[in-house]
């Protein structure tokens, strides 16, 4: 993924997805907003015990990059699941400024509906963006280890499939920041549960697990061509300056927000005669 400096608001994007600027997208890192310690300062978590007009005002300033208000975003209450809900028009503002007004008990959301802003919330989790450009269809996925063992990604690209005819082979697929295999230590129990060759043993002997690399491994299981996915080789608990991380931050921290959104395409006035 590419890092754009040139503004307040650090953001990682795919320059897969960004080929298609009638696709807004991005993941938020921790810098640029209004909390203070220890959710300092861009948290854009509801959920978390940030002072809720604080994530207000910072989810104003993460919508603004879309080019978008609260209006227009929908939010889930994440429950670190494989549910999927398909969203329209008539679910704009669910969750925007209320965390008890989100979709209920999901960790993806679907939709086909232009300027509709889809935001999950992150801090170690991997945020999955997908996008059919052909289509016009895109969705936002939240995936912790849980959400990958029980279908998560295949669920939302089932969505997009079943629900409006995506073609797997024309899905864009981003994997964003998240937690790397160097630090994510997991008992054995959890180690099993994971293809063998996405689990190393650390120095202390523990396993460690690459969710990066499950991502990308589960995303061509479901049909996204190699070509068209794009991970972020970015740690969050490596890089606590920039992300937040429940992992390494004692469970109290923020929350990165990852989003998309199908804007409204301009259609060229015909010639005048």
């Amino acid at each position: 993924m590419s890092r754009d400096e040139n503004q307040e608001i650090c953001l990682w994007s795919s320059p897969l997805i960004a080929t298609d600027a009638a696709i807004s997208h991005g993941v938020t890192e921790r810098g640029g907003g209004t909390s203070a310690a220890p959710f300092d300062t861009l948290n854009l978590g509801l959920h978390v015990g940030d002072l809720p007009e604080a994530v207000v005002a910072n989810r104003e300033r993460g919508a603004a990059l879309a080019g978008m208000g609260l209006e227009r975003m929908v939010c889930a209450q994440q429950v670190h699941g494989a549910q999927v809900a398909v969203v329209t028009g008539a679910d704009a503002g669910r969750g925007a400024v209320a965390f008890d007004a989100a979709v209920p008990e999901v960790d993806a959301l679907v939709t086909d509906t232009e300027e509709l802003l889809l935001a999950l919330y992150f801090a170690d989790c991997l945020p999955i963006l997908l996008a059919d450009p052909v289509r016009r269809v895109v969705a936002v996925a939240h995936a912790g280890w849980r959400g990958l063992v029980d279908g998560v990604i295949e669920n939302t690209i089932a969505a997009m499939a079943d629900g409006f005819g995506v073609r797997t082979a024309e899905v864009t697929a981003a994997v964003g920041p998240g937690i790397g295999r160097c630090c994510f230590a997991v008992g054995q129990e959890v180690a099993e549960r994971f293809p063998a060759a996405q689990v190393i043993i650390g120095k202390s002997g523990q396993p460690h697990v690459d969710l990066p690399g499950v991502a990308r491994q589960r995303l061509q299981a479901a049909g996204v061509p190699a070509e068209r996915i794009v991970v972020a080789e970015e740690c969050t608990a490596c890089h606590t300056d920039r992300y937040f991380s429940h992992r390494r931050e004692g469970g109290r921290t923020g929350r990165m927000a990852a989003f998309i959104a199908l804007r409204e395409r301009c259609i060229a006035a015909p010639p005048q005669h």
